[in-house]
C-alpha cells in the first residue's frame, strides 16, 4: 500500500472518528455562540450559511485578516488548507495551485469573484487587499453555479459596506526594503436608503532582489488603487449595489537566478536588458436585487477593461538573445441573472440562473532577436546542418537584431444556464444541479519577420526575406457540469456530507509559442528561397497554427467531509477527504531545446488524493486558528512525446500546507493603552516538485511571523515581522532554452503599522 493510500485511511478513520463523537450531542448541547465577528451580506447564490452547506470552505473575517497582515492574495498561500499562491515573477503571474490543480499561465483554476463581480482576467487577480470585510474560500470544483475555471475553487471577496459605519479610516505601513503601503478610507450615509464608501491606497517598495549587472534591484513596484461603492435601497425590496476598482501598477520583477548544471547552486540574478510589468485595470459592477416575499431576483452586470504590459529579458542573463514585449487591452462585459427561494424552506430551495460573456483582447508579443541570439539560436543550428556537407560556407544575417511581430485578435464568448435544487427530508438534505455551459473561443493571428541573409556557397550580396504567418483559428466548447451531494444534520449546528462534483477549465491558444513558429519558418523559406532543402532546419515541432491550441481540462471531485461545532470546549473544526479523477490536465511546459516561447499543454490523465482539516478554538482572551491539507497528485497517464511520467508526481503543486495562529489580548485599561494584543504565526509548505520528471524538488519549509499591537480608543500601533526566521527556500524553477533559473523567496521583513478611525 502507498504513503498516499495510508494517509487517505488514516484521515477518514480520523474524520469518522470526529462524527461519531458528535452524534452523542443532543439538541440540547448546541448553543448559539460567536468566535469571530460575523455580518451578514446577501448573495444572489446563497439561501443560507457555508456551514450548513455540503461544502468545503474557509472564511477569514475581518479582524484576521488585519491582525495577520493579509494584504495581498500571497499572504492567504497556506492559511486557507492545500492553497498556494507563490509570490514570484510580477503582478501579472500570479498563479494559484490548490488540491495539486494549477498552471502558470492561461486560464486558472480557482475563480475570483469580488463584490458578486467574476474577474475573467487572471492579470487581475493579483491586487492589494485593503478593507475588506471578509475572504470566503469556496473548495472543490464550484462549476454549476460559478462555471469556467472553477475546477480548484472559487475565492470571494467582499469589501466593507458603505453602511459599516460613518467613519474614516487611515493606515500607514513601512517595512523592510522601504516598502510603504499607506491607505484612506471614507464611509458615509446620508440617509438611511443611501451609504457611499471611497477607499485609496498607495504602495512602494524598493525591492528584495539586486540584479548584478546594473546593481540595482530588480523587483522594485509602484502601485495604487481607487475603489468606490454606492449602496442604494431604493424600496424596502429592492437594492442596487455599485461598486468601480481602478488598479495602477509599475514594477520589476522577474528576479530569475541562473543555476549551476553541475551543483544547483544559486548564481547571481544578472541580466542586461530590462524587465518590468506595468497595468492598468478598470472594474465597474452593478448588482440590482429584488427580495419578494418567497424568492430574490439578482441581477449582476460588469464591464472590465485590461491594459498591461510585460517586458522580459527572456535569456535572463549578461548577454544579448532575445527580448518579449507583450501587451495587451482587454473589454469584457459579463451578466448573470439569478432567482432563488428567499428563505431557507422546510421542504425545497431552489435556484436558477443563466450568464453570459464577451470579451475581446487585442495582444501584442514581438519577440526582437540581438546579436548573440542571432549567432548562436539561428545560425549556429543552420550552420552545423550545412557544415556538415560545405566545411567552409557559411550563412550569415546583415542584422544584428531583428523583429519577429506577432500580433493577436482574441475574441471570446459564453453563454451557460443552470439549476440547483435541495431536498429536507428529516434530517437528511438532498442536492443536485447541473449547468451548460458553452463557450467559443477565437484566434487571427498576423505574425511577420524580414532580414537580409548571404549563404556563401551560392550568392555574392545580402539578399532580402520577409516570412509572413496569418491566419484564424476557432475552438468551441459545451459542457455538462453536474453536482451531487447528500448532507446529514446531525443538529441544527453539525453535519456530515458526500458530494460529487463536476469542474472543468477552458482551452484556449498558445500565444507565445509563435515567435518559435515563425522562427522555423523563416529558417524553411530562406533553404526554399534557396533552392536547397536540409534536415535539422526547424527549431521546434509545433508548425501549425492549429498545433498551439490546447483542450479543456476537467475533473471530478468526490469528497467527504463534516462541519462541527464543539461548544462545550469552544471549538469549530471543518474536516474533508477528496478524491479527484483528472483528465486533460494543462500544464506550462517550455520547449525542448534552445527555444524561445512557452506553451499550455494537456497531460492526459491525473489524481490527486487528500484531506484538509480547520480548526478554531477560543477561550476567554485567547484565539486558536490552524489549517492543514495534504495532497497526493501524480500522473496516471502522461507521455510527453519523450519519456513517460506515469506515476511522478504534479509539478508545482504542494503535497502539505499547514498554517497555525495563536493570539492573545491582554485588556489593560489604563490611560495610554486599552488593549495590548501578541500574536504569532507560522505557516509550511512542501515538498514542491518542479518538473515532471521529479528530478528537481523543493524539500518542506516554514516560516515564522509575529505581531504585536497596541490599541488606544481608535489609534492603533502595530509592529510585525514575516519570515523571522530568514528560511531559505526557491518559490519557482523552470528551465528556458536549455538553462536552468529559479527565484528564492522573499527574505525577513520587518514593520510598523499606524492606524486611526474617527
Amino acid at each position: 500500500m502507498d504513503n498516499s493510500k495510508t494517509i487517505f485511511i488514516k484521515l477518514f478513520l480520523c474524520l469518522l472518528s470526529l462524527c461519531i463523537i458528535q452524534l452523542k450531542a443532543t439538541e440540547k448541547d448546541t448553543l448559539n455562540y460567536t468566535l469571530e465577528e460575523f455580518v451578514i451580506t446577501t448573495q444572489p447564490k446563497e439561501n443560507k450559511p457555508l456551514d450548513q452547506q455540503p461544502i468545503t470552505y474557509s472564511s477569514i473575517s475581518i479582524s484576521q485578516i488585519e491582525r495577520e497582515e493579509i494584504k495581498s492574495p500571497k499572504d492567504l498561500s497556506s492559511q486557507i488548507p492545500n492553497l498556494h499562491i507563490p509570490d514570484y515573477g510580477s503582478g501579472m503571474t500570479s498563479s494559484i495551485y490548490i488540491r495539486g490543480l494549477g498552471a502558470r499561465i492561461d486560464q486558472p483554476a480557482v475563480g475570483l469573484i469580488v463584490d458578486n463581480i467574476p474577474y475573467l482576467n487572471k492579470n487581475n487577480y493579483d491586487f492589494d487587499y485593503f478593507d475588506l470585510e471578509r475572504i470566503e474560500m469556496l473548495r472543490g470544483p464550484q462549476g454549476t453555479l460559478y462555471g469556467r475555471n472553477t475546477m480548484g475553487g472559487v475565492m470571494l471577496l467582499h469589501s466593507i459596506s458603505p453602511f459599516y459605519e460613518k467613519k474614516m479610516r487611515f493606515q500607514f505601513d513601512y517595512s523592510t526594503a522601504n516598502t510603504i503601503k499607506a491607505k484612506v478610507s471614507l464611509y458615509r450615509n446620508p440617509s438611511s436608503k443611501v451609504g457611499y464608501s471611497i477607499a485609496g491606497n498607495f504602495n512602494h517598495t524598493n525591492g528584495f532582489f539586486t540584479n548584478a549587472y546594473t546593481s540595482e534591484k530588480c523587483d522594485k513596484s509602484n502601485g495604487g488603487s481607487l475603489r468606490g461603492r454606492i449602496l442604494w435601497k431604493a424600496t424596502p425590496s429592492f437594492t442596487i449595489d455599485n461598486t468601480l476598482s481602478i488598479n495602477l501598477l509599475k514594477q520589476g520583477g522577474y528576479a530569475y537566478a541562473l543555476l549551476d548544471e553541475k551543483t544547483f547552486n544559486t548564481q547571481e540574478i544578472s541580466y542586461n536588458d530590462p524587465c518590468n510589468y506595468d497595468r492598468f485595470s478598470l472594474i465597474e459592477g452593478v448588482v440590482m436585487q429584488l427580495n419578494k416575499e418567497k424568492f430574490v431576483f439578482s441581477s449582476t452586470t460588469s464591464y472590465q477593461y485590461l491594459d498591461d504590459e510585460m517586458t522580459l529579458d527572456q535569456d535572463f542573463q549578461p548577454i544579448s538573445l532575445f527580448t518579449l514585449k507583450q501587451a495587451q487591452k482587454e473589454h469584457a462585459i459579463t451578466e448573470e441573472l439569478t432567482i432563488r427561494n428567499r428563505t431557507p424552506n422546510k421542504v425545497w430551495d431552489w435556484k436558477f440562473g443563466v450568464w453570459g460573456f464577451f470579451k475581446h483582447n487585442r495582444m501584442s508579443a514581438p519577440v526582437l532577436f540581438k546579436k548573440d541570439g542571432i549567432n548562436e539560436l539561428i545560425l549556429a543550428n543552420a550552420n552545423k546542418g550545412i557544415q556538415t556537407t560545405f566545411p567552409d560556407e557559411a550563412l550569415k544575417i546583415k542584422e544584428n537584431e531583428f523583429l519577429i511581430s506577432s500580433e493577436f485578435r482574441l475574441p471570446t464568448y459564453g453563454v451557460a444556464a443552470y439549476h440547483q435544487s435541495e431536498f429536507h427530508v428529516g434530517k437528511w438534505d438532498f442536492t443536485a444541479g447541473v449547468r451548460v455551459d458553452y463557450e467559443n473561443a477565437q484566434m487571427e493571428y498576423q505574425n511577420e519577420a524580414s532580414l537580409h541573409y548571404l549563404f556563401t556557397l551560392l550568392m555574392n550580396d545580402y539578399k532580402a526575406l520577409k516570412s509572413l504567418f496569418d491566419g484564424r483559428e476557432k475552438k468551441q466548447f459545451l459542457e455538462v457540469l453536474p453536482k451531487l451531494a447528500i448532507q446529514y444534520n446531525i443538529n441544527s449546528q453539525n453535519n456530515i456530507y458526500l458530494s460529487l462534483t463536476k469542474g472543468y477549465k477552458s482551452g484556449g491558444f498558445n500565444t507565445q509559442i509563435f515567435s518559435d513558429l515563425l522562427q522555423n519558418r523563416l529558417m524553411n523559406d530562406m533553404m526554399n528561397d534557396m533552392g536547397i532543402h536540409m534536415d535539422g532546419m526547424g527549431t521546434t515541432s509545433y508548425n501549425s497554427a492549429e498545433a498551439t491550441g490546447y483542450a479543456p481540462e476537467y475533473n471530478w471531485n468526490y469528497e467527504i467531509g463534516t462541519h462541527l461545532d464543539f461548544n462545550k470546549i469552544n471549538l469549530l473544526v471543518d474536516f474533508a477527504l477528496f478524491y479527484i479523477d483528472i483528465r486533460d490536465q494543462q500544464l506550462t511546459v517550455f520547449p525542448q531545446g534552445k527555444n524561445t516561447g512557452r506553451m499550455m499543454t494537456n497531460a492526459g490523465k491525473s489524481r490527486s488524493i487528500g484531506g484538509e482539516l480547520s480548526l478554531t478554538y477560543r477561550i476567554k482572551d485567547f484565539l486558536l486558528n490552524g489549517s492543514y491539507g495534504h495532497t497526493t497528485a501524480r500522473f496516471i497517464d502522461f507521455n510527453d512525446g519523450k519519456k513517460n511520467h506515469n506515476g511522478k508526481y504534479v509539478p508545482f503543486a504542494p503535497q502539505n500546507t499547514m498554517a497555525l495562529t495563536g493570539q492573545y489580548t491582554f485588556y489593560i485599561n489604563k490611560k495610554i493603552i486599552d488593549q495590548l494584543i501578541l500574536s504569532a504565526n507560522w505557516k509550511g509548505v512542501g515538498k514542491i516538485y518542479w518538473d515532471e520528471e521529479n528530478r528537481v524538488v523543493q524539500p518542506f519549509y516554514s516560516q515564522l511571523g509575529a505581531t504585536l499591537a497596541l490599541q488606544k480608543g481608535d489609534f492603533e500601533i502595530k509592529c510585525w515581522g514575516k519570515n523571522l526566521t530568514n528560511t531559505n527556500y526557491t518559490t519557482f524553477y523552470f528551465v528556458s532554452i536549455g538553462n536552468r533559473f529559479c527565484q528564492r523567496g522573499k527574505p525577513r521583513q520587518i514593520g510598523v503599522s499606524l492606524m486611526y478611525e474617527f
